[in-house]
């Protein structure tokens, strides 16, 4: 289910949050499944066999007893209903606790080089305070239940035995029957009071599963596309013909109403035609833009923080839609293509490289899982990443821990250049790509990459002007639309906001 969410569900919902849920709410969930559904069985054939007993020997009493214990469970319903609310923000609260944990400790050379070890151990106070406050309320109403229901059941008891006396004086029942029927009162009482002592458990649980089915409820990523893309090869006659096996020519293809196959050719040719989007409804982040994209073509991005540039990469990647205009690769609005081929046709390089726990080798392969060990260590070389991983204990395969957190920022974004290397995709992202790259690293990897966009459609976004001066189309982007556009002589000439940035 998760694999199926949006990008939005992720960037609106904390790391920790989601992580309680996998750990504490599906596990409290399971242990009450596990342990209490069998009890609650037990408790129910019982009371059904009871009550049967009960409405052979006096249906009289039977309904005294009925009555008497649906006051009961309004008074439970009473309880639970304050006590389960304290326990959906226990658990909301355990979600903020456990979310703040785990920015604490990536965060931890942050909040030493700042010395805020004191500031962030009273704001751990506070938010467990709240979640104690809540945990305490919730147990307070569950544990007052069980006494409670316990002395009930004895008024139960004693209630059922003078109306059963009663009846019997009158002569409706004999003292045999209202003694059985009183044992039969006794025995009811038990699964009543046990399903009262489980109440605990079965409100937190209950309040876990409120929300691992909210997560549960949230609608899956749309992926109303039909348009594949699938390996090529060309005959002597120039012809596309598909193939099962890796030629490094694809094609995108479309079934037609009609029953016949289109095939056109993955080239890169992008296009934005009036795009305008927000996150939010009422908030927008890319005003009208137009632009157009070619093969061999670096279009670079540039503008102030916020102005919109990554926001674009998340379009063209499709993890938002466009409400207003339309984006194109090859002639075919990106709408109508399957995500995930929409998806194996871009490689991107992002502002925070992520590494996943394995070996160096593993990670670059990332980018292509059919990719021989040959081809690895081409793509690094292509990075400029080959001679320091050859440097590493264990060479390509030294084993990466904690996202990589051995290695240098440099050489994390030098291997997520290999892995986009490797992809061998038509388009090509580099989100702020040498943002953290000394400017030796940075004139290292110039050449290689420069090899690495040869032929590709690329998009370059980036505040350090360095990195996109050998772009032929640069666009200056302030609020959400393009300002500016030119190569970097034509917008130094204007004196507009590109000037203004290069000079600052």
């Amino acid at each position: 289910k998760m694999e199926k969410l949006p990008i939005k569900f992720y960037d609106t919902t904390t790391h920790g949050n989601l992580m309680s849920l996998y750990t504490n709410d599906i596990d409290t969930l399971r242990q009450v499944l596990s342990n209490t559904i069998t009890g609650f069985l037990n408790s129910l054939i019982t009371v059904v066999g009871v009550f049967t007993m009960m409405i052979i020997f006096s249906w009289q009493l039977t309904i005294i007893v009925v009555v008497m214990i649906y006051l009961m469970m309004l008074f439970v319903k009473f309880i639970g209903g304050k006590s389960a609310s304290f326990f959906m923000q226990q658990q909301k609260e355990l979600g903020r606790v456990n979310g703040y944990i785990e920015e604490m400790i990536e965060g931890q050379k942050v909040i030493k080089v700042f010395s805020r070890q004191e500031k962030v151990i009273e704001e751990f106070d506070a938010l467990n305070e709240e979640l104690r406050k809540n945990a305490t309320k919730a147990n307070v109403f569950a544990n007052i239940l069980m006494p409670i229901m316990i002395n009930l059941s004895y008024v139960l008891y004693a209630f059922t035995a003078m109306a059963g006396g009663v009846l019997a004086i009158k002569g409706f029942l004999t003292i045999g029957t209202v003694i059985v029927f009183l044992q039969y009162t006794r025995t009811l009482s038990h699964p009543i009071n046990q399903i009262s002592q489980q109440m605990n458990s079965v409100l937190t649980a209950l309040a876990g599963a409120e929300r691992v089915f909210g997560v549960i409820d949230q609608k899956p990523e749309v992926d109303d596309g039909h348009i594949t893309m699938v390996p090529v090869e060309f005959n002597e006659q120039n012809e596309m013909k598909e193939v099962n096996y890796r030629t490094g020519e694809f094609a995108w293809k479309e079934l037609k109403e009609d029953g016949t196959v289109q095939y056109t050719h993955v080239r890169g040719n992008v296009v934005f035609n009036g795009v305008t989007f927000g996150y939010e409804k009422n908030k927008t982040v890319l005003k009208n833009i137009s632009l157009y994209a070619k093969p061999g073509q670096k279009i670079a991005f540039v503008g102030s923080t916020g102005a919109g540039k990554t926001t674009i990469t998340n379009l063209i990647n499709r993890f938002y839609d466009v409400p207003s205009g339309n984006i194109s690769i090859d002639g075919i609005e990106i709408n109508k293509i399957k995500k995930a081929d929409l998806r194996r046709s871009l490689s991107m390089v992002l502002q925070d490289t992520h590494l996943f726990t394995g070996t160096v080798m593993e990670n670059i392969r990332y980018g292509r899982l059919d990719a021989t060990d040959e081809e690895v260590i081409a793509a690094a070389k292509l990075a400029n990443a080959d001679t320091f991983i050859r440097h590493l204990e264990n060479g390509y395969q030294t084993v990466l821990k904690a996202d990589g957190s051995s290695l240098s920022q440099g050489q994390r974004q030098l291997l997520a250049i290999a892995r986009a290397a490797i992809a061998e995709t038509p388009i090509l992202i580099l989100d702020e790509a040498t943002s953290s790259i000394d400017t030796r690293t940075e004139k290292l990897i110039q050449k290689g990459m420069d090899r690495l966009m040869e032929g590709k459609t690329s998009f370059i976004i980036a505040h350090r002007l360095s990195t996109v001066r050998s772009a032929k189309a640069i666009m200056v982007l302030e609020h959400g639309e393009i300002i500016e556009r030119g190569d970097h002589d034509q917008l130094i000439e204007q004196k507009g906001r590109y000037y203004e940035l290069s000079a600052g």
